[in-house]
């Protein structure tokens, strides 16, 4: 199988290391190999979070610049400072939910335009899903889903060589069982929101 990188970009809180944590527990057990790797900004103040997940045969556990296959990005503002590791040839799933920074907060920087940045990098790359995540997983039960959100229109782009039953074990067995109803639920909404 060729290998598929997958770029997972967050802020803290948002749960970006057990998104990329389910992808390798379901690439295990469909025997892909995989490999992982994490970035920790400031998580717990709402910094810069980032997993670079790597199915399929490799030697590297980073992705550089314009290497990316996918791009998962749980807040706009994310996807447009990890725009640089996608290509024309990439896919970009992407949360349009905007959690300022602390910056923005305190009237130190402003917001970036995100419906002009999604346009404009929609025309550079070659799948772009944006939709609202963040309601999807508040829906679902808990603001605390969005990664499984995420996951579902993952696993519904066909970019991953991975089944949704897989990831329906995964998310039974690997996430704690007071809320394996609401991660599925948001899950199977993600499968959805990426459909249409």
């Amino acid at each position: 199988m060729n290998t598929v990188k997958l770029m997972i970009v967050a802020v803290g809180g948002q749960g970006n290391i057990l998104a990329a944590r389910m992808i390798g527990e379901a690439a295990l057990a469909a025997d892909v190999p995989v490999r992982m790797s994490e970035f920790h900004g400031m998580a717990q103040r709402g910094g810069v979070v980032e997993s670079m997940v790597l199915l399929g045969e490799g030697k590297s556990y980073c992705i550089a610049d314009g290497d990316t296959d996918v791009l998962i990005a749980f807040e706009p503002s994310e996807t447009i400072r990890a725009a640089k590791k996608c290509t024309a040839g990439s896919m970009v799933i992407t949360n349009i939910s905007q959690v300022p920074p602390y910056t923005v907060a305190l009237g130190k920087a402003q917001y970036p335009d995100v419906k002009a940045a999604v346009k404009l990098l929609s025309g550079r790359v070659k799948k772009l899903i944006a939709f609202d995540a963040t309601s999807l997983a508040v829906n679902a039960g808990s603001v605390l889903s969005l990664n499984m959100v995420m996951l579902g229109a993952l696993v519904q782009s066909k970019a991953v060589p991975l089944s949704p039953d897989l990831f329906y074990k995964t998310i039974r067995e690997k996430t704690k069982k007071a809320f394996v109803d609401v991660n599925l639920k948001a899950f199977e909404s993600g499968m959805k929101a990426a459909g249409n």
